[in-house]
């Protein structure tokens, strides 16, 4: 699935939970430390979405690297590498890139079930919820909503490589073709400058919503 989303240049790799506990004996010392005190779900998904990352900064050519937490939690990836990983019930992704192709990418993956009345009323503006509405008419098949929101995650991610900041999820509008692409608007300017628009795609696979935002290093203007 995250190859059907990812922009050219990027690298991907993903499971369904069969690679969880090969992940854990894979982890680095240093990440082992980082994640001691968690519990064993939090391991399983914070090793699975490191053991892909690995995979896919090698179909870069790159070296393994560790992979830490920064104080917020985003992972710290290579010098050169920007990337995005993800993680939700039986499914774990991750995406990396140069730095001289993408400035920046954000991944997201949700169930495709209806998102709660009041997740979406914290999370969404009123024209998102509108349209929302009318793709449901269009393909009922797609939790719309719940797409909404995880895109919204997803340009998160992408927001907070550019700039290392946070991003709420009222600063950004997602625009969203039922055919598969989508762009995200942020409302920011930060420093004076004109917020970037990022791009991507989406895909759903029954029980399953994946997205992909990036920013092209020639376009990024932050």
């Amino acid at each position: 699935m995250i190859s059907e989303v990812l922009p050219a240049g990027a690298r991907g790799a993903e499971s369904f939970g069969e690679q969880d506990q090969l992940a854990l004996e894979a982890l680095l010392p240093q990440e082992s430390e980082a994640i001691a005190h968690a519990g064993v779900r939090r391991r399983q998904e914070f090793a699975a979405v490191r053991y892909g990352a690995r995979q896919a900064i090698g179909a870069l050519g790159l070296p393994p690297a560790a992979l830490l937490p920064d104080q917020a939690g985003a992972p710290q990836w290579p010098a050169g590498v920007v990337g995005s990983m993800t993680h939700c019930v039986g499914y774990r992704a991750s995406a990396v890139a140069l730095r001289l192709d993408i400035a920046a990418i954000g991944i997201d993956a949700e169930p495709n079930k209806p998102l709660p009345a009041g997740a979406g009323r914290l999370s969404l503006l009123p024209a998102e919820v509108e349209r929302a509405r009318e793709l449901d008419m269009v393909r009922p098949s797609v939790a719309w909503t719940r797409l909404l929101f995880c895109a919204k995650e997803a340009a998160y991610k992408a927001w907070y490589t550019l700039t290392g900041q946070p991003l709420n999820s009222r600063d950004v509008e997602i625009e969203v073709d039922p055919e598969g692409t989508l762009a995200a608007v942020i409302s920011l300017t930060p420093q004076g400058r004109t917020a970037p628009l990022l791009r991507g795609r989406w895909v759903v696979r029954e029980d399953l919503l994946v997205v992909a935002l990036s920013v092209p290093a020639a376009t990024a203007v932050l």
